[in-house]
């Protein structure tokens, strides 16, 4: 392949993968009341580690790299994860936890094949589901402008979320391919430009942000460690691991290329190692794109190359803050109509991976309905385990915490004592939250 195709190839991944990309920092830096230059500085942090972390990835080494054609982006079952932490406990407790969770799952990289059966549909599906519930209330009041605006809920905020939201599905539902993968980007950009049209998109962020600038450890602060923290993100990164096991396995097949528990191994040391990377530059922990397997398998190019271009192109971008801040202009209106979209995705894509398991099993019904009750109501009324002793605060003050233990347990009890255990089948699990 010429080098001018795949350059081509390896741009329609950059924006297949750019609005998710993008939306993470944009969300958690608004949530967490970050400014116009912070809010710069993290878009552009984040980019240029989704690079490196796909970088980690395709190459093929002895202790990382999984070696097949993936993109890694901030997997969204981290949003919610982190606006809790870094409201209750601080920025510092996020970057420590991001940091300490990439260093147990390097740990565990070696064992983690065995440790997955602690993680079936039943219970990652019930995650992802509760994590998607808890972040629907961040998109709705990002629709009315963000919870606080003096114009909340103005006509013209709903009017804007709802062209993004319309535009993202007429895209969605009139076209295929690769313009279908990029609907998201599509309705932000659109919707931006109607934005500018009515005034409210500011482009001093844009105007002040440099043409270039170097990255630096620690930008928002140490690191603090907490154990709480710790302990949630270290279940978004097991999550994380399941769902990207199941998109190694899919790529596997697409590209005939066989992977065994070492090449796995390999890969989730590729994903811990980029959290710990990210920690330290203040971006996310990282995880497989799944919309970028599709795009893969809907162009037929399974060479490594066009994603090194990729990963090389966002590791650019990175560097370059004015592009950064580009992105920071979209109105906050225009950014919950598309959440609304992704975070609707990622419920979707929670109650996709437990309909099998609950249409074949009542037990497996109940675990979920628990569950997602539990960490759902937790997420939404945070103080209602406060009468219980301090130190069980670390299980119940947290909804993804509560109802992922809730599910991990109930699993234990209802399909795994007294019965005879079956190898988890990764396949079933190759659609990431991302898609």
């Amino acid at each position: 392949m010429n080098n001018a195709k795949a350059t081509t190839l390896g741009i329609q991944h950059l924006l297949a993968m750019y609005a998710g990309a993008i939306l993470v920092p944009l969300i958690i830096g608004g949530e967490l009341g970050f400014n116009s230059t912070e809010m710069t500085y993290l878009v552009a942090i984040d980019i240029m580690m989704c690079g490196v972390a796909t970088l980690l990835q395709v190459m093929r080494g002895k202790m990382f790299g999984v070696g097949l054609p993936v993109v890694l982006g901030c997997t969204f079952t981290a949003v919610f994860p982190i606006i809790a932490i870094g409201s209750e406990k601080g920025i510092g407790a996020i970057y420590g936890a991001v940091i300490a969770s990439g260093i147990i799952v390097i740990l565990i990289s070696g064992v983690f094949g065995k440790l997955v059966k602690f993680f079936p549909p039943v219970v990652t599906g019930s995650v992802v589901t509760i994590i998607g519930i808890s972040l629907i209330p961040v998109a709705i009041n990002n629709m009315g402008g963000g919870q606080g605006a003096p114009d909340f809920g103005s006509s013209t905020n709903i009017t804007l979320a709802m062209i993004t939201l319309i535009i993202i599905l007429l895209i969605y539902r009139f076209t295929t391919g690769f313009t279908r993968s990029i609907s998201i980007l599509l309705g932000l950009v659109i919707s931006t430009v109607v934005a500018a049209f009515l005034g409210k998109v500011d482009f001093k962020p844009v105007a002040d942000a440099s043409w270039f600038h170097m990255v630096q450890p620690f930008y928002f602060g140490t690191p603090t460690f907490d154990l709480g923290a710790i302990i949630t993100m270290t279940l978004v990164a097991m999550v994380s691991l399941v769902e990207s096991s199941g998109v190694y396995f899919a790529l596997s097949d697409i590209t005939k290329q066989k992977i065994d528990s070492k090449d796995l191994a390999r890969g989730y040391r590729s994903e811990g190692l980029a959290s710990i990377i990210g920690g330290i530059f203040n971006a996310f922990p990282y995880t497989t794109f799944s919309q970028n397997v599709g795009l893969l398998k809907m162009t037929g190019v399974k060479e490594r190359k066009v994603i090194f271009i990729t990963g090389g192109m966002l590791v650019a971008l990175g560097f370059l803050p004015k592009v950064a801040a580009l992105t920071t202009i979209i109105p906050t209106a225009v950014l919950g109509g598309a959440m609304l979209a992704m975070f609707g995705m990622v419920v979707t894509q929670g109650i996709t991976m437990l309909a099998p398991q609950i249409s074949l099993s009542p037990e497996n019904a109940m675990i979920a309905a628990i569950s997602v009750g539990l960490g759902a109501g937790v997420a939404f009324v945070p103080n209602i385990f406060a009468v219980l002793p301090p130190s069980l605060s670390i299980l119940t003050s947290n909804g993804i915490v509560c109802g992922s233990v809730t599910a991990i347990v109930l699993n234990i009890v209802f399909n795994m004592i007294g019965k005879k255990q079956e190898e988890p089948v990764h396949k079933t699990q190759a659609v990431s939250a991302e898609s």
